[in-house]
């Protein structure tokens, strides 16, 4: 962030959020951060609207998903069902990053991952995920942004299947878009398409400020496109603090600099701010993925390069478009993930994937290699999120490591010296214990998610 912003949370430290009564400024900095945010994701009422700051996206999630399980257990007692037997789910894509199957876990609600597939663009099919809603189902998480791909899911074809549903069933199921990252870069690079509050059954969506928000770490936000959709019992009146004031996060006590910070971007940035960095990162990642293309040693899985309507075709044969309007891409994040070509690994099938993560990395490079969802678990990719300080030069100077990394493992010796390379920047060992000190095999097993609870 810039010198000025620094400064902001220098100053800033010691302030407590939570006490409006000692800093009252800092609360209507909050509440404008969260006007803003409801405006730009086109709540009914941006004075209507209601949200907070949290603690980075999952905690956004968990309170998304608490709102949208307390709102189903309301109308369940009404109807004089039970709200236990057989208890309540959330539907989501077998591609969700760990904090969404986290509030499943942590707040007894079934979770039903509809599997992903290369055809579905390795994100949520809604018209398989239909298969998994039912009457007990508190709600839809769609995510704008996959962790994986950087693909978009169809926020608005789910939601017409949902309304469908709706009327065939009269079972009103809702969705909360988790754009932890999307949530920051469809309203300015792509704010023609409809993800959000402009869709009625889109009831709250969350974003991270410390993402593409541009700032530091520590803030995250959620947001309710009206108060109906917020239960008043998650709401808590406080009166200890010397005011009456009104708290409806997981956490209490926390620092408000993050929220300065957040503010601080809004208004340097503006609209037009954001815009620029935005279509910036998504040219890059473009420029990024066509290279590697070319290099014909790896297949790009994300789809931002392509023009609308070629997904799956090489950007190599597409029509010549106008490269600086990015309404002519697909929509996505600014995120390239990509892996070895069949016909590479059919010519080298010693040469292991992961080796080019290590390689890179003792270059300087943080590009992690990981297997895809459940079902797709035995295709590795690698992944590169574009970020606004990734410019152009960079993007030159990572391709032309890639490629350098790839063609000398393609030599005859190349595998034996890979190891003896690799052998340099192997992990520190922790003897039968990882680095929290829990013994292995004390953890529940992977999920298949991204970020595998551990």
């Amino acid at each position: 962030m810039p010198e000025a912003a620094d400064k902001l949370m220098r100053e800033n430290m010691s302030k407590n959020l939570i006490d409006q009564d000692e800093y009252p400024m800092t609360q209507i900095l909050h509440e404008r951060c969260v006007s803003i945010l409801a405006d730009l994701w086109h709540a009914p009422s941006s004075h209507g609207a209601i949200g907070t700051a949290t603690t980075g996206s999952s905690e956004a999630i968990q309170l998304g998903g608490l709102a949208m399980k307390r709102i189903w257990q309301e109308k369940r007692k009404a109807a004089g069902k039970s709200i236990h037997e057989p208890g309540p789910n959330v539907v989501m894509g077998s591609n969700a990053q760990v904090a969404l199957e986290k509030f499943a876990r942590y707040f007894e609600v079934e979770c039903r991952l509809v599997p992903v597939t290369a055809e579905s663009k390795y994100r949520m099919d809604p018209k398989r995920a239909m298969e998994y809603v039912d009457e007990n189902t508190i709600g839809v998480y769609v995510i704008l942004g996959s962790t994986y791909t950087g693909h978009y899911e169809p926020v608005k074809e789910m939601a017409d299947l949902l309304d469908e549903y709706e009327k065939q069933t009269g079972h009103n199921v809702p969705i909360h878009v988790d754009g932890a990252s999307g949530g920051f870069i469809a309203p300015f690079a792509t704010p023609k398409l409809e993800w959000d509050f402009k869709i009625p059954r889109v009831v709250s969506i969350n974003t991270s400020g410390h993402k593409f928000g541009l700032s530091y770490v520590g803030v995250g936000w959620v947001i309710w496109r009206d108060k109906v959709h917020l239960p008043k019992d998650l709401i808590f009146e406080l009166h200890y603090l010397g005011s009456i004031e009104y708290s409806f996060s997981l956490n209490f006590s926390r620092p408000a600099a993050p929220i300065i910070a957040q503010y601080f971007n809004l208004v340097h940035l503006g609209f037009d701010g954001y815009r620029r960095v935005a279509l910036d990162d998504l040219k890059n990642a473009r420029i990024l993925s066509r290279a590697l293309e070319k290099s014909e040693y790896y297949t790009v899985l994300s789809d931002i390069h392509r023009p609308v309507g070629t997904t799956g075709i090489s950007s190599a044969v597409s029509k010549v478009i106008d490269e600086e309007d990015v309404e002519n891409y697909e929509p996505g994040l600014p995120v390239v993930s990509f892996r070895f070509t069949d016909e590479f690994k059919e010519k080298y099938p010693d040469i292991q994937q992961k080796w080019i993560q290590i390689l890179l990395r003792s270059r300087g490079w943080i590009v992690p290699n990981y297997e895809l969802p459940p079902e797709l678990d035995t295709v590795e990719i690698l992944r590169v999120v574009v970020r606004e300080s990734m410019s152009a030069v960079l993007i030159e100077r990572l391709v032309a490591d890639i490629v350098e990394i790839t063609e000398d493992l393609m030599k005859q010796d190349s595998p034996a010296h890979a190891l003896n390379t690799l052998s340099l920047h192997k992990p520190q060992q922790h003897h039968g214990k990882d680095h929290i000190g829990l013994e292995k095999g004390s953890a529940s097993k992977p999920s298949g998610t991204y970020a595998k609870p551990c």
